[in-house]
């Protein structure tokens, strides 16, 4: 596989050696904000869900459901790529299946995997994931090797499902042969800090509507400890912060100390800084205006020069947005590919990777 090219790179380095343009926002969508919310407020067309079903053991009765796609061609696949959501997301989500289309038109089988407790696989395990669940991650990585039968395996983390992809690397390297995360939390106290800044409030909200409705949905039920704290009259008080929920909840089901405890072992900077870390070929893509996530810790990550790292850091495209002028409108094609700027940008990567 061709070696990646060196980190931190200048914006527009990496994009034109893969044949994009630097990424320049599409109109409306101009700030951090709207491109954070641009697949809420105008969601992108998508054919009906065909993804075939593939259910993996994690112990105690429990599994994990995941969706296996072929390459769009009907070839067969250069690669398998583990697709993975973030926080309060699912194999179902817009912004991941639109990912998944992108890869699968260029070339490659796509598993997207539901965590614990997330979308369609609510009912097959009790609980919640983390930003470090390993013991659910390492079984489905192994189960994701077996599917690529021979071929490369590749992860893509969208959000917390990189810093997820980055807690099992950091702890058996070698279960991919490349990674590519965008928007991904690298420090969790700093995001935990950020989204309680007034000005994300209203992000706040959703996020926690979603992870409390989430819980409560739990068919093999919650125990009443924790349906107190939900309710906000357990000792973490009321239950208004994702902190909060991560204090109650969270932490304990993962077997921390303390919220802090948590926070300190699961950020992924945190370990890289601490010890020499092998990682496969990593690709972190991050926007400085990203509203959710500080840039501080990609910059941080940039710093360290890992070998085989490139961290891209772009001056717009919000958290997960990324969506630009050069994307596809409406019926036509302005790139020739379908997906937005981030998509096409790990789909490239990716080729580029096994060439």
């Amino acid at each position: 596989m061709e070696k990646p090219l060196d980190s931190n790179l200048p914006a527009d380095v990496l994009p034109a050696a893969l044949g994009l343009e630097p990424f320049r926002p599409r109109l409306p969508w101009l700030n951090g904000d709207l491109q954070t919310l641009r697949d809420t407020l105008r969601p992108v067309p998508l054919p009906p869900e065909g993804g075939e079903p593939i259910r993996i053991p994690v112990g105690g009765g429990d599994q994990l459901l995941a969706l296996l796609d072929p390459p769009l061609d009907g070839g067969d696949p250069r690669a398998l790529v583990l697709l993975m959501h973030g926080l309060g997301g699912s194999s179902c989500r817009s912004g991941l299946r639109r990912m998944g289309l992108t890869l699968q038109h260029a070339g490659f089988a796509v598993l997207r995997l539901n965590m614990r407790g997330a979308g369609p696989g609510r009912e097959l395990a009790r609980g919640t994931y983390a930003a470090s669940c390993n013991s659910d991650l390492l079984p489905a990585l192994a189960r994701a090797r077996q599917l690529a039968e021979g071929r490369p395996l590749l992860g893509m983390g969208i959000s917390l499902g990189g810093t997820k992809l980055l807690n099992a690397l950091l702890t058996v390297p070698g279960l991919l042969d490349g990674l590519v995360t965008i928007s991904s939390p690298l420090d969790l106290a700093a995001c935990s800090a950020q989204i309680e800044r007034p000005r994300n409030r209203l992000y706040k909200r959703w996020l926690l509507q979603r992870l409390v409705a989430q819980t409560l949905a739990d068919p093999f039920g919650v125990s009443e400890p924790e349906r107190e704290a939900l309710a906000g009259r357990g000792p973490v008080g009321p239950m208004d912060s994702i902190l909060a929920f991560d204090a109650a909840i969270t932490a304990p089901r993962w077997g921390y100390g303390s919220v802090e405890h948590y926070y300190r072992e699961a950020s992924p900077l945190r370990q890289l800084q601490a010890r020499a870390a092998v990682l496969p070929p990593t690709l972190v893509l991050h926007a400085i205006d990203d509203p959710w996530v500080p840039v501080a810790a990609a910059r941080d990550l940039a710093a360290l020069q890992l070998p085989g790292v490139e961290v891209l850091l772009t001056a717009g495209g919000g958290h997960n947005g990324f969506h630009a002028r050069c994307d596809r409108r409406g019926d036509g094609h302005l790139s020739g590919e379908p997906g937005n700027w981030g998509d096409r940008l790990t789909a490239r990567w990716f080729q580029r990777l096994l060439a």
